[in-house]
């Protein structure tokens, strides 16, 4: 599977709009830290994400960025993680059906 490792950041000036946002984030990655997701994604369900949170935010009042690692088997991101919580990348984890 062809999987790029994002970070999705975003500044939402509604608190309903905040908690759609954050809803919708926690089904495509991990929550690193208040409005910031790490995200194993493939083509599609980047543009998905991208289509679902257009939908949501208020373009002159919000702001999200989206940050492209690399294919996430080849990035190993230099962090530096200050604090009560390790950064770790997302591990690749089959899928169950």
């Amino acid at each position: 599977m062809d999987q790029r490792l994002y970070i999705v950041t975003y500044d939402i000036s509604d608190t309903k709009r905040w908690r759609r946002v954050f809803k919708i984030m926690k089904g495509y990655g991990d929550w690193l830290q208040l409005s910031v997701f790490q995200c194993r994604l493939t083509k599609v369900q980047h543009a998905e994400l991208i289509a679902l949170l257009d939908g949501i935010i208020h373009h002159t009042e919000d702001h999200i960025i989206v940050l492209d690692l690399g294919h996430a088997e080849a990035v190993v991101p230099r962090v530096v993680s200050l604090g009560k919580r390790n950064y770790t990348p997302i591990e690749h984890e089959p899928v169950i059906v």
